[in-house]
């Protein structure tokens, strides 16, 4: 568990003095729900497989990609985007350490 309280972690976390570990898996979970992926991603595949179907094909395709790709790169992108938000909000910090979806280490990155 962290003991570090949020604006100790920001000021550490600036000078260098902690190391940050987000579990990549986690934090994609964590993002999809906060953002309600599937319940974007449903719709846009809806649409995109309506477009084709009444003869919008590269239209359709089109947007279905845009509805398997853009969620897939957000998920991927979620740990750096946890941290940036962790670095900015005290209660996404205590809910992402809380959760253990992030680990903050006290000792300097270079001391192991």
């Amino acid at each position: 568990m962290n003991n570090l309280s949020h604006t100790a972690f920001v000021e550490a976390y600036r000078a260098g003095r902690v190391t940050v570990q987000l579990d990549p898996k986690r934090a994609a979970t964590l993002l999809s729900a906060r953002l309600l992926l599937p319940l974007i991603t449903l719709p846009v595949l809806g649409a995109g497989v309506a477009l084709a179907l009444i003869g919008w094909l590269w239209s359709g395709l089109s947007v279905i990609a845009v509805g398997i790709l853009v969620p897939r790169v957000i998920k991927k992108s979620a740990p750096h985007f946890l941290l940036t938000q962790a670095l900015e909000d005290e209660a996404v910090y205590t809910e992402l350490t809380r959760s253990a979806v992030m680990q903050v280490d006290e000792s300097a990155p270079g001391d192991k």
